[in-house]
């Protein structure tokens, strides 16, 4: 299970990069065919390292890269 955050991690990190360092949460479930709860773990594993900014509330938030 550890691999896979690991790799969904990644796969997301190259999203929001792609896609001028910031979407929606919503946006990176519909676009990174993982489960959600995988995104979810993956991008908590990134904001508690450091790479990542989660902002907002509820389902809209909205997800950077850290500069």
């Amino acid at each position: 299970m550890i691999t896979e955050i690991g790799i969904v991690a990644g796969e997301i990190w190259h999203h929001v990069e792609k896609n001028n360092k910031q979407d929606m949460l919503e946006n990176i479930v519909k676009n990174i065919d993982r489960p959600r709860d995988i995104i979810l773990m993956s991008l908590g594993w990134l904001a508690r390292e450091g790479h990542f900014v989660l902002e907002g509330e509820g389902p809209d938030y909205k997800v950077s890269l850290r500069k």
